[in-house]
């Protein structure tokens, strides 16, 4: 018979409530332990539940007190470090947090130093990836179909520290994990800077692989439209090209391929309902067996954000940017000065609803 491992969750907003649930309906967990400030959410939950989670609004005394082999976390990016040591203190196995990493390079790596000093597993929601649409331009990107692969492009009006993790993450997926060596940079208005995801309303930037392979990225205000896809936040790009031919994933619109065996598409779109739970399931997997990795494991996300921060160096100082970086900064804070007052011009008009 497989363990049963215990589960805590804290924060129980949109993110935190799919965690939840997946965790419960999967016979690999049980949640014992339910967390958020706002008591009204916290009842509910508890009471979805059947009323037998431990419930509290003080994280903290909640871990210590249960100690779980899962503590999973869904809060905003700048409650990032703190969580990870409650986890670690706590005893789990394996710390289950919300992207993006850290909305610093400077936090990022305080927290890559509390991950690898506690030997504690870790993964990064980037739970995208197991849609169909998703696995298959993976799958395409692999097989050969594409020939030389040179350039990977992704887009996404939404902006950066809400879609910049996701995009850099399956970039990277699908060029092999192929290392980052650079990177260079631009960006436009600071309207969002004063979100709860404080972001560039713009920004666009190529980030140079060891392989050769270019990425291309832009995230935003300026972003290209895609008005095929009806759900603002689905209309998320990321295309694969080779001299062979190119694949496409689109977050809520599916898939589609030119290659040498002719034009190809699928249906697919993002579902938690089934993305969810795929995530929490390899949990279980990595927790019963440690060369079971996780698709979704910290180092990989660590990589992703040390792209995103490079990008925003990029903005700040100029130039190009050498990765991996090696010294932590407050990058969203410097950036602040640069943007504050400028005003960013719209790639659609479609666009206008959210900047």
């Amino acid at each position: 018979m497989s363990n049963k491992y215990s589960v805590v969750v804290v924060g129980l907003g949109k993110r935190g409530g799919h965690h939840t649930s997946a965790f419960q309906a999967s016979d690999r967990f049980e949640v014992t332990g339910i967390c958020d400030i706002d008591e009204d959410r916290l009842a509910k939950a508890k009471e979805e539940l059947g009323g037998q989670v431990q419930a509290s609004t003080d994280a903290a005394a909640l871990a210590a007190s249960l100690k779980p082999d899962v503590f999973c976390f869904c809060t905003m990016p700048h409650l990032r470090a703190p969580f990870v040591e409650m986890g670690i203190d706590a005893g789990a196995k394996l710390i289950a947090f919300e992207k993006p990493v850290a909305d610093s390079s400077a936090t990022a790596m305080a927290v890559k130093k509390l991950i690898d000093g506690s030997g504690v597993k870790a993964v990064v929601s980037h739970q995208h990836r197991y849609g169909p649409h998703y696995t298959k331009v993976a799958e395409i990107a692999r097989s050969g179909a594409l020939g030389r692969v040179h350039t990977i492009y992704a887009s996404a009006p939404g902006w950066m520290m809400h879609m910049a993790s996701h995009m850099i993450d399956y970039m990277r997926e699908y060029n092999g994990w192929a290392e980052a060596e650079w990177v260079m940079a631009q960006a436009a208005g600071g309207g969002k800077l004063g979100d709860n995801h404080p972001s560039p309303d713009y920004i666009a930037g190529f980030i140079h692989f060891a392989n050769g392979v270019r990425g291309v990225v832009e995230l935003g205000a300026g972003a290209p439209n895609v008005p095929e896809v009806g759900k603002w936040w689905g209309r998320n790009r990321i295309r694969v090209m080779g001299d062979g031919g190119y694949a496409e994933v689109l977050t809520n619109g599916g898939w589609r391929a030119v290659t040498a065996d002719g034009v190809q598409s699928g249906e697919g779109a993002m579902d938690y309902a089934h993305d969810t739970p795929l995530y929490v399931q390899d949990m279980a997997e990595w927790l019963d067996d440690d060369s079971r990795i996780h698709p979704c494991n910290f180092e990989s996300a660590y990589k992703g954000a040390d792209i995103m921060m490079g990008l925003v160096r990029s903005v700040i100082d100029g130039g190009q940017v050498a990765l991996p970086l090696t010294e932590g900064r407050h990058e969203i804070e410097e950036l602040r000065k640069k943007l504050t007052g400028s005003r960013v011009l719209l790639a659609s008009p479609d666009h206008a609803a959210e900047y």
